[in-house]
């Protein structure tokens, strides 16, 4: 982006409403995602499923707790997620509360293992797209956060 195109763009607002907004959107979109079946959680089954059909995934989700911060490995992973993210035209956002994230989209323990909610990924399940509005509405929202040069926007979940 150049000095031209960014003359004359107001920033996003930074408020609370803006913030809480984006994060009830993605409540809604996680919510109606694994109802539809569209929901792939984990950094290797996301990793496998942007490998077979990058063209079907629409947004992704990124979610670390602050001890998650140090493991250099995750963060490596995070890494070429977003590269990937950024090559195929997928929004992406961060989620900084594991424990809300799980509260949504369950845990999956009932396999005898937890589920791994540090990525995930939201699919199109049919050719013709899925027009959710919460998922035009983070769109939206990932659009405007990337013209004040934030690329991968933190979302707070709400209560």
């Amino acid at each position: 982006m150049t000095l031209e195109e960014t003359h004359g763009q107001e920033p996003v607002p930074a408020g609370h409403d803006w913030m809480q907004g984006a994060g009830k959107a993605l409540q809604e979109l996680l919510v109606s995602a694994q109802r539809r079946g569209c929901l792939t959680a984990g950094v290797y089954e996301s990793a496998k499923l942007m490998n077979v059909d990058p063209d079907n995934v629409a947004f992704c989700v990124l979610a670390a707790d602050e001890e998650d911060e140090g493991d250099i490995a995750l963060q490596i992973h995070f890494t070429l997620i977003q590269a990937f993210c950024c090559e195929n035209d997928v929004d992406i956002v961060r989620v900084t509360d594991m424990s809300k994230l799980a509260a949504i989209v369950g845990t999956g323990e009932e396999s005898g293992e937890p589920r791994d909610l540090h990525c995930i990924l939201i699919t199109n399940p049919n050719e013709d797209g899925w027009k959710d509005p919460a998922l035009e509405k983070l769109n939206s929202f990932c659009e405007e956060r990337r013209n004040v040069n934030d690329w991968v926007p933190t979302i707070a979940l709400p209560e």
